[in-house]
């Protein structure tokens, strides 16, 4: 080589496969005002649940303090968990429902 050629260097090609988005978790909060009633029809309208698991998923809410609704991409996790508190304030209930990375 003299000092005028080229230096023509290789670049290593690396393969990217494309990473699963992250997933978020809508989590409904137990209050001592919010009728177990509401929190059913909640999950019913906005998690799309069906009345049996709504149930089952408000008296874990109840009975342990909080519990997840559901599990989504952040866009939806988002949308979802201002959805559901938006209906709470609506009814004038203080129900807390939050997104939180998985």
């Amino acid at each position: 080589m003299t000092p005028d050629t080229p230096v023509i260097e290789k670049k290593k090609v690396t393969s990217r496969i494309p990473k699963e988005p992250s997933k978020y978790k809508v989590i409904v909060y137990n209050d001592d005002v919010t009728p177990v009633e509401f929190v059913v029809a909640m999950l019913v309208a906005v998690f799309r649940h069906d009345q049996a698991s709504a149930l089952k998923l408000t008296l874990s809410i109840h009975n342990d303090g909080s519990a997840v609704a559901g599990t989504y991409s952040f866009e939806i996790a988002e949308q979802k968990t201002s959805d559901a508190t938006r209906m709470a304030t609506s009814h004038g209930f203080p129900l807390v429902v939050r997104t939180e990375a998985e």
